[in-house]
């Protein structure tokens, strides 16, 4: 089998077209997990989430011959990777971009009382808390100062101080 060396590295799309198609994605799936809510994605971060599918479709499609080159996969790969760098930096440096494009925790239980409207607000049932709570190591309400829903989707839990 001869492999056509040339063809392989040769553009098939031109590259602002890929910078655009995979700037355009990207944005587009981050606001629109953004909007769903963390729930349904788990432990893993909206961010890191979204970068591992985009990437692992763009690279799929530049191995498998989708855009017919390597090339226009490893450029369009690269633009992802570049948004996720250029975001982190961002908000490194401006807080206040990192505020609006990651969601603020959510405090789930006050001084040993569930707050039912953020409960609500997050879709957790009572029962599902709990089991969260457990797995901290919390059988009763009463021992928690607080616990929040933290950006990533994970539970944080606060215990109040052991008595004496």
């Amino acid at each position: 089998m001869d492999v056509d060396w040339p063809e392989l590295f040769r553009l098939t799309v031109p590259p602002l077209e890929l910078i655009v198609r995979g700037s355009v994605m990207y944005w587009f799936i981050l606001i629109l997990l953004r909007v769903a809510g963390r729930r349904d994605v788990g432990s893993l971060g909206i961010a890191d989430m979204l970068v591992l599918v985009l990437i692992a479709d763009a690279a799929q499609n530049g191995m498998a011959g989708q855009y017919e080159s390597i090339t226009d996969g490893a450029i369009l790969t690269a633009t992802i990777v570049g948004w996720v760098a250029l975001i982190d930096r961002l908000t490194y440096f401006m807080p206040w971009l990192g505020r609006l494009l990651e969601a603020d925790k959510v405090c789930l239980v006050r001084d040993g009382r569930m707050i039912r409207r953020s409960m609500r607000q997050e879709y957790i049932t009572p029962e599902e808390l709990m089991s969260e709570l457990r797995q901290h190591g919390v059988e009763d309400l009463s021992n928690i100062r607080r616990a929040y829903m933290e950006p990533d989707g994970n539970i944080s839990v606060l215990k109040r101080p052991a008595a004496n």
